[in-house]
């Protein structure tokens, strides 16, 4: 009987660095622009690929980012929505706590992005990232995460100059 309510119960050592998340992470990039963004994770369920050794998986990464630059008329701020589909390669099978990551997916901006250096010519970018994290914590349920991420229009229109941001992010898995 206590073998059977013990198999009942839910595991407490379940990983849980596969499950959707919340997150909020911090970028900034040249000339003075700062980045702060609110987003979530959204995983392939089912999907997942062996790799070198490792394990890829992919998800959705759906955010909200609140830009904030030095524009043509001063301080400047503009709102920016994305989808990325990404994938993420875990060493081990896929049980290392380390990973990487990248992804290319579409945003738009409510107003273009115009600096006193530089001028995008579209609201609808590309947005390209690469990262590395960690996963850590009870379940592995918490997330630190190092990203790169290249925004521009991929040459539609002229001028597209881009902009590159360093971007540092805390995950929350549920």
């Amino acid at each position: 009987m206590l073998v059977t309510a013990a198999a009942a119960q839910p595991s407490t050592s379940a990983d849980l660095s596969q499950a959707p998340s919340i997150y909020l992470q911090g970028s900034g990039a040249d000339g003075g622009t700062h980045a702060a963004t609110v987003g979530m994770t959204l995983p392939w369920n089912g999907w997942s690929y062996d790799l070198w050794g490792g394990q890829v998986r992919g998800f959705w990464d759906i955010y909200a980012t609140r830009l904030s630059f030095d524009g043509i008329h001063g301080h400047d701020r503009s709102w920016m929505l994305g989808l990325t589909p990404t994938l993420r390669w875990r060493a081990y099978n896929g049980s290392s706590p380390w990973f990487v990551q990248a992804g290319i997916g579409l945003s738009y901006m409510t107003d273009r992005y115009i600096t006193v250096h530089k001028e995008f010519s579209t609201s609808f970018n590309f947005a390209s990232h690469l990262g590395v994290g960690y996963s850590f914590g009870e379940q592995r349920r918490h997330e630190l995460q190092l990203r790169v991420e290249h925004i521009s229009n991929a040459g539609i229109k002229h001028p597209n100059p881009g902009e590159n941001f360093a971007q540092l992010r805390y995950a929350y898995h549920f």
